[in-house]
């Protein structure tokens, strides 16, 4: 039996690039259209964990194909933190996080050839140093959190404002490495 073709259920270039520090290249990119809205009372892991597995099954496999989607969710205790739409957003989540610790929780999912479904959640404490209003400005202006999970990119400017981490970085980025790649040994995905 020939290897699967690995489709990654994502457009973040970030994914890609994590990948490729693994040596695995995408045969191709599927931009699954999903519903991200938190059901009412859904806890942050939960949350992160349905996106993945909806993001895999959104995407039409071909027989000979597998599917890798991932979900990365910010959470304040048991409050999931939207992305960065704008500055004004950006500005009250790095005050909201200012000087305390947060969960980044990164669950992904893999469906092989055959239908089976693999899961993994991971969950990495993250504690940015107390913020000044300058430094938040200065942030905010760099234009770089916009888009992501609590407004910040810890592989970017962000990581010089992080006192603490523990627990899985590229998870935190947006895909852990470690976990994605027994998933894809498992899915029968040749990696050395």
């Amino acid at each position: 039996m020939t290897a699967p073709q690995l489709v990654l259920a994502s457009s973040s270039p970030r994914r890609r690039d994590l990948l490729a520090r693994i040596g695995v290249k995408p045969s191709r990119i599927a931009s699954p259209d999903i519903d991200e809205t938190p059901l009412k009372g859904e806890l942050p892991r939960a949350y992160a964990l349905r996106l993945a597995q909806a993001k895999a099954a959104a995407v039409a496999l071909g027989a000979d194909e597998i599917v890798l989607a991932g979900d990365t969710t910010v959470a304040l205790g048991r409050r999931i933190l939207p992305p960065a739409d704008d500055e004004a957003v950006q500005r009250k989540l790095l005050g909201l996080l200012s000087g305390r610790r947060h969960q980044c929780i990164s669950s992904i999912c893999v469906i092989d050839r055959n239908g089976l479904v693999r899961t993994r959640t991971t969950e990495t404490v993250v504690a940015f140093k107390r913020l000044s209003d300058a430094e938040i400005d200065a942030y905010v202006a760099s234009g770089e959190g916009l888009g992501k999970a609590g407004g910040y990119a810890i592989q970017g400017r962000a990581e010089a404002l992080i006192r603490f981490v523990s627990g899985s970085h590229s998870g935190v980025i947006g895909l852990p490495l470690f976990e994605t790649r027994a998933l894809l040994i498992a899915a029968g995905f040749p990696l050395g």
